[in-house]
C-alpha cells in the first residue's frame, strides 16, 4: 500500500478545496463487507493531476463529472484523477469494503454473550479508506453528510444528530469543517442513557449485555462529562463547536478513546464488569476530559500535518488531568500522572527512537512514520512541558494565547509556529526560545541536590545535566518532633530557577533533613537526592505528608534501578517498608507493577525471581491484614490482584477460587476469577476442563479473552503449539485475542518449555506484521515479544531483526524499544 508524503500532502492542499462528502453506507449485504457510495464536490485550483484514496474489496463504478472511469486504474489505494480542469468537479465511487477485526476501518464485532452485532469506524491517520473514498489528509477539511442503512432494531450514531427515516434508513446531520480522520458512526442495538445539558443532546451508549454495568455507573460518567463541559466553557471563549455530544463504549478498540467530533469512542473495558479502584474510575474520568478538550484542540483546531500531533495530543494529556483536578472530585489526579503516566515518557526520551516533541517536519515525512511517534513523549512528556510551561507563563497567560489560537484558526488547521505565535501574542516572556529549549530537543535532564551548610546556614546549588531551563519547587522537610512517629514535616517550599548563575541564598537554620527538588513534580526531569536525604527517604519515606512528593521520591527510586543507580532488590525492600503504610492509591499501584513487571520479572535473574515474589507476596498480605475493617477496599483490591500474581503455590489462591471469596473479601468477580485461573494455569494447577467450565460460566467478550489468556499459558508442549499457532499462523484472531494469547504466552516460570520459540518470534512476527497491518503488529511486538528471556542470545536476535528490510515501520519501532529495554534489563543485572 502506498502511504501519503508530507510532500504529496502539500502538493494536493494547494490544489484541491474539498467543499463536501455525502456518504451512504449500507451495512445490510452480509458479515464481510459493507457497500459504500461517496460523493466529493471539490474544486481544483488549476489544470492537473491528483488521486482519491480507497481500500475497497470491490470497486464496482467511480465516475468524474458524470463520466465513467475505468475502475482497473485503481492501483494499491490510489485512483488517479488525471487532466483536470480548474474549476468545480464531482467525484462518485461505489464500492464494496471490507469489515476489520483488528481495530481498523469499520470493526465488526459478535458479542459471544447475546450474539449480537456491533459495527463502529476507527479512522485514524489511513484508514478513513478502508470506509470511504476521500482525500485523506487533514489539512483537506471539508462538510460531511452521512445516511447509513442498518438493520431492523440497530441505532445508529454518529458526528451529528441522527434521523431515523424509517425502513433502517438514518440520516446524519451535516458536520462543520472537520478532517477526514474524524468521521464516525458507531452502529448497533445500543443500550443508551441520554440527557440534555447546556441546551445539547448527551448520550452515553454500550453494548446490551454491558447494560446493567453502564447503568451503575452512568450517573458518574454524566457528571463528570457535564462538569468538564462547564470547566472547558470556563477556559475558552469559543464554546462548543458541534451538535451533540455523544460517547460510546466500543468493544475491542486498540486505543484508550478517540476524539471524533460529536461521537467520541472509548474502549468498552471503562464499562466496568468487576471491582475497580477510584484511580481505575479517575482514570476514566481523565480520559473523558482528555477527548472533551481534543473537541477544540484536535477537532475545531487541527493539525496541519502529522509531524504537529503533539499540538493534539499534548495539550489534551494536560488538560485532561488539570480540568478533572479542577471540576471533579479527583483532586489528585496529577499523582497518578507522576507515578504511572509519566514513566511513560522517561521510559520513551531516553530509547533510541526518542524525538522531540515537535519533531522536525523532515523526519515525519509520511504517514507511516508519524503513526510511531503515538508514544509516551507525544503525550506524557509533552503534558509535563506544557505543565512546565504554565508554571513559567502563568495560567493567565497561557489560557489568553490558547483563546487567540481557537479565535485565529477555528475550523481550519494549524502548525507550532501558529501555537508558538499567539502563545507570544499573551505574554512577554520568550515563548519562542522556550520552545526551542523544551520542544525541539530530546532526552531528560536530571538535576542533582548539594548541600552546603556553615555558621548556622545552608545553601543548596542545584547541578544541572542537560540543556533545558527548568521553574521548579524545592520542599524542604524536617523531622517531626513527636519523636517515633516517622512523620516528616515541611519547613519551606521555595521556587528556584535552573539553571541559577548566581551565589546559592544562604538560609537560615540546620539544613533540613529531606530537601526535594521538582517538589510538586511541575517540570520534567529526573531527580537525585543529596546522600543525607536520601538517608531520610530510605527511613522515612511513607512519613512524607504529600502523595505528590511521595510521587518524585518512588520516580527517582524507579529511575535509579532502571540507570543501574540502585539495586533492585533494594527498591524491593523500600517497597516493602514503606508500601503497607500507602494511603494513596496511585502510588500503591504505581510502586507494586514497577516491582512485579520490571524487578522481579525483568531485573532479578531466575534465582533471585522466588526471593522477589515472596516480598511481594508478603507486602500484600500486610496490605490485606491492614485493611480487614473495610475502610480502604480499593487498596485491598490492589493487594489482592498482586498477591494473586506472585503466587508460587497455589493452595491459597485455589481456596479463594473454591470459595468464591477471599476471607474477609472482596468477593471473587469475573475479572479476579480469570486473574486467578490464569495464575493457577502458569503454575499447572488447572487444565482445559477447568477453563472450558468456567467459560460456559462467563461466556462474555472478556471470558473468552480470559480462556485464551490461560489456554496459551499452560505448561504443556501441546498448549504452547496451539498458541502460537494461533498467533503467528492462523490470523483468525481478533486484535483483542491476539493480545490475550500474546499475555498468556511467555511467563517467566517457563523458561524451558518455550526457549525453542525465542528465535522463532522475530521471523514469524515480520511475516505476522506484514500480513495483517499496524495493529496487529503493534500487539505483536508490544505482548507478544520474549521479554522475559533477558539474555545476550535473545538480545543478539533483537538486533539482528532489526536489520531486516521487510519489518514494517510499526514493528521496526516495538522491536527497537523492545531490544533497548531488553539492553537496559542485561545492564542491570551485570550491575548487581
Amino acid at each position: 500500500m502506498s502511504v501519503l508524503t508530507r510532500d504529496e500532502a502539500q502538493t494536493r492542499a494547494q490544489f484541491l478545496d474539498v467543499h463536501r462528502y455525502t456518504i451512504d453506507l449500507d451495512l445490510t449485504t452480509g458479515e464481510e463487507t459493507f457497500d459504500s457510495r461517496t460523493v466529493i464536490q471539490f474544486t481544483a485550483a488549476a489544470a492537473g493531476d491528483t488521486f482519491v484514496e480507497l481500500k475497497p474489496a470491490t470497486l464496482r463504478s467511480i465516475s468524474l463529472d458524470g463520466q465513467p472511469l475505468d475502475p482497473a486504474d485503481l492501483v494499491e489505494n490510489r485512483f488517479p484523477l488525471t487532466a483536470l480542469t480548474a474549476g468545480t468537479h464531482e467525484l462518485r465511487i461505489d464500492a464494496a469494503m471490507r469489515y476489520s477485526r483488528t481495530g481498523e476501518g469499520m470493526h465488526r464485532f459478535t458479542d459471544p454473550t447475546d450474539g449480537e452485532t456491533y459495527v463502529y469506524t476507527q479512522l485514524f491517520m489511513e484508514d478513513v479508506q478502508r470506509v470511504f473514498a476521500a482525500f485523506d489528509q487533514p489539512d483537506l477539511k471539508s462538510v460531511f453528510e452521512l445516511t447509513v442503512t442498518a438493520p431492523e432494531g440497530w441505532t445508529v450514531l454518529g458526528n451529528g444528530i441522527a434521523e431515523h427515516r424509517g425502513d433502517g434508513r438514518w440520516a446524519l446531520a451535516a458536520t462543520p469543517l472537520i478532517s477526514t480522520y474524524l468521521v464516525a458512526v458507531a452502529v448497533g442495538p445500543w443500550h443508551s442513557v441520554t440527557t440534555e445539558h447546556a441546551g445539547l443532546p448527551f448520550g452515553i451508549h454500550c453494548r446490551r449485555s454491558l447494560a446493567p454495568h453502564l447503568d451503575a455507573d452512568a450517573d458518574e460518567i454524566l457528571d463528570i462529562t457535564r462538569a468538564c463541559f462547564d470547566r472547558f466553557h470556563e477556559k475558552f471563549d469559543e464554546p462548543y463547536p458541534f451538535d451533540s455530544y455523544d460517547q460510546a463504549f466500543v468493544p475491542e478498540f486498540n486505543a484508550g478513546a478517540m476524539e471524533n467530533p460529536g461521537l467520541v469512542t472509548f474502549r468498552d473495558e471503562f464499562v466496568y464488569r468487576s471491582a475497580v479502584t477510584d484511580t481505575e474510575r479517575q482514570t476514566r474520568g481523565m480520559v473523558i476530559a482528555h477527548e472533551m478538550a481534543h473537541m477544540w484542540f484536535g477537532d475545531l483546531v487541527t493539525l496541519a500535518w502529522w509531524d504537529d500531533i503533539w499540538l493534539n495530543e499534548s495539550f489534551a494529556e494536560y488538560m485532561g488531568y488539570q480540568t478533572l483536578a479542577e471540576a471533579t472530585r479527583f483532586t489528585d489526579t496529577w499523582v497518578d500522572f507522576g507515578v504511572a503516566r509519566k514513566g511513560w515518557g522517561y521510559d520513551a526520551d531516553q530509547r533510541p527512537s526518542t524525538h522531540p516533541v515537535a519533531p522536525d517536519p523532515a523526519a515525519v515525512p509520511d504517514t507511516a512514520s508519524a503513526m510511531l511517534n503515538f508514544d509516551g513523549i507525544s503525550y506524557a512528556k509533552g503534558a509535563s512541558a506544557l505543565r512546565q510551561l504554565v508554571a513559567w507563563l502563568g495560567e493567565k497567560d497561557f489560557l489568553a494565547g490558547i483563546n487567540a489560537h481557537f479565535a485565529r484558526h477555528k475550523f481550519a488547521n494549524a502548525t507550532l509556529a501558529d501555537f508558538i505565535d499567539n502563545l507570544a501574542s499573551a505574554t512577554d516572556r520568550d515563548v519562542h526560545a522556550w520552545a526551542d529549549a523544551w520542544l525541539r530537543t530530546t532526552g531528560v535532564d536530571t538535576l542533582t541536590s548539594r548541600v552546603g551548610e556553615s555558621d548556622g546556614t545552608w545553601s543548596l546549588t542545584v547541578a544541572h545535566d542537560g540543556s533545558r531551563p527548568h521553574r521548579i519547587a524545592v520542599g524542604a522537610y524536617d523531622h517531626a518532633t513527636d519523636t517515633g512517629t516517622g512523620r516528616l514535616v515541611l519547613r519551606d517550599r521555595f521556587e528556584i530557577d535552573v539553571p541559577h548563575n548566581g551565589t546559592p541564598e544562604a538560609r537560615p537554620g540546620n539544613r533540613p533533613a529531606l530537601l526535594v527538588l521538582n517538589d510538586g513534580d511541575l517540570s520534567y526531569a529526573k531527580v537525585r537526592l543529596d546522600a543525607r536525604s536520601w538517608e531520610t527517604v530510605v527511613n522515612g519515606l511513607a512519613g512524607i505528608p504529600d502523595a505528590l512528593t511521595r510521587a518524585v521520591i518512588w520516580n527517582t527510586a524507579r529511575d535509579m534501578v532502571r540507570d543501574g543507580e540502585l539495586a533492585p532488590a533494594t527498591y524491593l525492600e523500600a517497597a516493602r517498608t514503606h508500601l503497607p503504610h500507602e494511603t494513596d492509591l496511585a502510588l500503591a499501584q504505581g510502586v507494586l507493577a514497577f516491582a512485579d513487571t520490571h524487578i522481579a520479572r525483568r531485573y532479578l535473574g531466575p534465582e533471585d525471581r522466588p526471593a522477589a515474589l515472596a516480598t511481594l507476596t508478603a507486602l500484600c498480605r500486610d496490605l490485606i491484614r491492614r485493611t480487614e475493617d473495610g475502610h480502604n477496599p480499593g487498596l485491598r483490591l490492589i493487594a489482592v490482584r498482586h498477591l494473586i500474581d506472585a503466587a508460587t503455590q497455589p493452595d491459597t489462591i485455589q481456596d479463594w477460587l473454591t470459595n468464591g471469596t477471599v476471607p474477609g473479601g472482596p468477593e471473587l468477580d469475573p475479572e479476579l476469577r480469570w486473574r486467578i485461573l490464569t495464575r493457577l494455569a502458569v503454575l499447572g494447577a488447572i487444565d482445559e476442563t477447568t477453563i472450558a467450565a468456567e467459560l460456559e460460566q462467563d461466556p462474555s467478550a472478556t471470558g473468552q479473552e480470559g480462556a485464551a489468556r490461560c489456554r496459551a499459558a499452560l505448561p504443556t508442549p501441546e498448549a504452547k503449539a496451539t498458541a502460537w499457532h494461533a498467533l503467528f499462523n492462523d490470523d483468525s484472531l481478533s486484535n483483542y485475542l491476539f493480545t490475550a494469547t500474546a499475555q498468556g504466552f511467555w511467563q517467566p516460570e517457563q523458561t524451558d518449555l518455550v526457549r525453542e520459540y525465542v528465535p522463532r518470534y522475530y521471523p514469524e512476527a515480520t511475516a505476522l506484521a506484514a500480513r495483517r497491518g499496524p495493529a496487529i503488529a503493534d500487539a505483536a511486538g508490544r505482548h507478544a515479544f520474549p521479554a522475559y528471556a533477558v539474555d545476550a542470545e535473545n538480545l543478539r536476535l533483537g538486533e539482528q531483526a532489526l536489520g531486516d528490510k521487510a519489518l514494517i515501520p510499526a514493528l521496526h519501532r516495538k522491536l527497537t524499544d523492545q531490544t533497548d529495554d531488553l539492553r537496559r534489563a542485561l545492564n542491570v543485572r551485570n550491575t548487581h
